[in-house]
């Protein structure tokens, strides 16, 4: 699959290696920021999108060592970042535990370096803390998870502190707008949907509103 995400790329139009952002953790403006690893960011960055009170999604590399990673080095499993987005959030419409909630219904959190049809630690799962809070909020998800969760398999999702973030090239932001058509084809040849359906029944993809 990562060979067909690579083809794809072949047809978009690069802007070259991208930056590190640095963002505070709370900017301008009372909103707030959270980070998810959940697999192919494409299908994270189109799940949340969704969730009224999140403004802006960004897909992203984080968690590694590599500085200005490209697609193809993180995919190549050299640099220790994992594919992310990155939510500018308004904590007045949307609490960061209702991201959590909505985040765990969108991943399978049992597979350890894999999510559904790509393997590797890019795919890693993992929450990426940006404060103490974040930090609380997300470690007393997981404890909750654990005494609730509908399947028999161990949790193996990472919670973290952020570090650098660094923006996907240009051709993977909105890619699921951009691109409907072979998105929905990677999504369901993924079996991402289908997975999501067999962990979490009728709560797959869902959170609970304010």
């Amino acid at each position: 699959m990562r060979a067909w995400r690579l083809w794809i790329g072949a047809f978009a139009l690069v802007a070259g290696a991208a930056g590190a952002q640095t963002l505070p953790a709370k900017p301008a403006g009372a909103t707030s920021l959270a980070t998810f690893a959940g697999g192919c960011f494409w299908c994270v960055e189109s799940d949340f999108d969704k969730v009224p009170g999140v403004l802006s999604t960004t897909s992203g590399y984080t968690g590694g060592k590599t500085p200005n990673p490209t697609y193809q080095q993180v995919s190549g499993k050299g640099t220790g970042h994992a594919e992310v987005v990155q939510i500018v959030f308004d904590p007045s419409k949307v609490s960061y535990e209702q991201l959590l909630e909505k985040y765990w219904h969108s991943i399978d959190p049992t597979t350890q370096d894999r999510q559904f049809c790509d393997s590797g630690s890019p795919y890693r799962t993992a929450i990426f803390a940006h404060d103490d809070a974040q930090l609380a909020a997300a470690r007393a998800s997981l404890a909750a998870l654990e005494k609730s969760k509908p399947f028999p398999q161990p949790i193996v999702t990472q919670i973290e502190r952020s570090s650098a973030f660094y923006p996907a090239e240009d051709y993977h932001q909105d890619y699921y707008k951009k691109n409907p058509i072979r998105y929905q084809y990677y999504r369901a040849s993924c079996g991402r949907d289908a997975r999501l359906k067999q962990l979490w029944g009728d709560k797959a993809g869902k959170w609970m509103p304010g």
